[in-house]
């Protein structure tokens, strides 16, 4: 039978998650430690697994994350009350975004400023026009004033120094551009695979 402080704790955990989204679909939680380390104020740490995620305007479809020892205060605990986290802490993990929800959260705000800056940092045009996801491959493209049909540029993606690289499919071996990061969140693992970009790396979240 589960711990009900524990229990009590996961509850409000949830609703600390929810908070930080702007959508949330499926929500797993495991929590890792003892009754024993949450009355010293300490949670281990928390394996987290969601889908259909919404987070600061990205359309996430799938994380799994871990954090790591979480600071609690067991005080304030009550049911239906959401934590109130006051220490930061880490996590790692991985998310996944599907190419067609990439395009649309480029298209528009918050990121709009995002794509356009990719289409001029990769492409040397104002306007990104759209993107896809083909295997391995990323494609971005742009209009241009007097041609009929958009430019079209294709990329392949990885990680490196904690970011995403871009490496054009059809420029010289070596040509690359490293996209700017939170410095906050760090980048080890990057690829296109089944119409998706994945990502897995480490954060520092704040509450």
């Amino acid at each position: 039978m589960a711990d009900p402080l524990m229990t009590l704790l996961a509850g409000a955990l949830k609703l600390w998650i929810r908070s930080r989204c702007d959508r949330l679909g499926s929500l797993e939680l495991t929590l890792h430690g003892s009754a024993f380390t949450l009355m010293r104020g300490r949670l281990q740490g928390v394996t987290l697994m969601a889908r259909d995620v919404g987070f600061k305007g990205l359309p996430l479809q799938h994380v799994q994350l871990l954090s790591g020892p979480i600071t609690v205060d067991v005080n304030v605990l009550s049911p239906e009350q959401m934590l109130a986290l006051q220490h930061p802490f880490q996590v790692e993990g991985e998310v996944s975004i599907s190419g067609h929800a990439l395009n649309d959260a480029l298209l528009a705000e918050p990121w709009r400023w995002l794509g356009d800056w990719l289409a001029e940092q990769l492409m040397g045009l104002t306007t990104l026009g759209g993107l896809s996801i083909q295997n391995d491959v990323m494609e971005l493209q742009s209009s241009v004033v007097a041609h009929r049909e958009p430019v079209r540029r294709c990329f392949r993606i990885d990680a490196s120094d904690n970011t995403l690289r871009f490496r054009s499919q059809d420029a010289a071996e070596g040509s690359s551009m490293l996209l700017p990061m939170d410095p906050g969140i760090k980048i080890t693992h990057a690829f296109l695979q089944g119409g998706q970009l994945h990502l897995k790396g480490c954060a520092d979240v704040t509450p």
